[in-house]
């Protein structure tokens, strides 16, 4: 029987501290890995003194996990926080600063926005995906979610914890399968919806490429929002752009929107480096026979009539939705998927885009 991390965080979710809640609500579980039957995770307390009186708590949530129907190993180690570090300081509602012209984070080599026309194509799953595998390649990646209303990278690369700030103006970014990581979800509480203005997703995406540490990255990868908004106006005339991938379904409904979102790139002279077709077809898991449930070849007809790069054909597979939903993208293992996302990132790499 495999085991998942659904599984074991259910487990887990019956350790209670003194209060009644569990350690998952209180937040002290990190790097849960589950590796055929063998777990292995890390039980953070707030501080040292604490940690010092959690060794029950450990050993219980370790009986907890072995019990668990397919599991063969535990290893939970405890530690504990440093010292406090002040919160970064990113104001809801701040508005952006003035800058003399585009600008590029100090280290970053190039940046590529993947955007799309409309919801429900993709866009997020492939940028996910494809900053894993080129990772994967031997490059240095950040993923930015710009995907303000609906940031959902935190639950696809599988972290939940806050950016720390050593002065609370900058901020440092996450790590996750390689990966450099920032969102705007891991700075509000989960379920609050983001009601704001323009000049407030302005302010909040500039201080995300500008206030956050991203080291030395051969390319950062934009998780851009549906749409032609405020974010991907902003995006394009206030960073160096190296330029934008668009992902959308061989639908029509599809298509239409994606033209839009080409026309927007045009207008703004940003190079659309390439498009991605993803749900392109589904392959029956029982018989093996295709099913172009969303048509099939749109994407490749309106790359060839604009001239640029058809950069991969994905197809709807239940494998990549399951990895994304528990925090693991489908391109860190090695099946089909993976190679799909690894020769998209290959393609890329030979051009001289990352």
């Amino acid at each position: 029987m495999s085991v998942t991390k659904s599984d074991i965080e259910a487990a887990l979710s019956r350790i209670a501290l003194p209060d009644g809640r569990s350690i998952l609500a209180h937040d002290l579980v990190r790097a849960l890995v589950v590796e055929g039957g063998a777990v292995r995770f890390v039980i953070e307390a707030p501080n040292a003194d604490v940690a010092r009186q959690m060794g029950p708590l450990r050993d219980a949530a370790e009986q907890a996990v072995r019990a668990v129907p397919g599991v063969t190993s535990a290893s939970v180690a405890l530690t504990a926080h440093g010292p406090a570090a002040k919160p970064p300081s990113l104001k809801i509602g701040g508005h952006p600063k003035p800058q003399d012209g585009p600008t590029k984070p100090s280290g970053v080599k190039s940046i590529i926005a993947i955007a799309s026309g409309k919801g429900g194509v993709g866009k997020s799953t492939v940028s996910s995906n494809l900053a894993v595998a080129l990772a994967r390649a031997g490059r240095k990646v950040g993923l930015l979610d710009a995907d303000i209303y609906g940031p959902s990278q935190p639950r696809m690369m599988g972290i939940n914890k806050r950016p720390a700030s050593p002065d609370g103006k900058t901020i440092i970014p996450l790590q996750a399968h390689g990966v450099t990581l920032m969102s705007i979800g891991f700075m509000m509480e989960e379920g609050k919806a983001v009601v704001w203005r323009g000049p407030m997703l302005m302010g909040a995406l500039q201080q995300m490429l500008g206030q956050v540490e991203w080291g030395e990255l051969d390319v950062l990868l934009v998780d851009l929002p549906p749409g032609t908004g405020d974010v991907q106006l902003t995006l394009c005339t206030k960073s160096d752009l190296t330029g934008a991938i668009v992902v959308s379904t061989p639908q029509d409904v599809s298509l239409i929107d994606a033209r839009k979102a080409l026309d927007m790139f045009a207008t703004l002279k940003t190079p659309v480096l390439g498009l991605i077709e993803n749900m392109s077809m589904f392959v029956c898991p029982d018989c093996g026979s295709e099913h172009q449930i969303f048509g099939h070849g749109g994407v490749a007809a309106e790359a060839k009539k604009m001239g640029v790069p058809l950069l991969g054909e994905l197809p709807i597979d239940l494998e990549t939705r399951l990895a994304g939903d528990h925090g693991t993208p489908i391109a860190t293992g090695d099946g089909p998927m993976a190679q799909a996302y690894a020769k998209i990132a290959k393609g890329l790499i030979e051009g001289g885009l990352a």
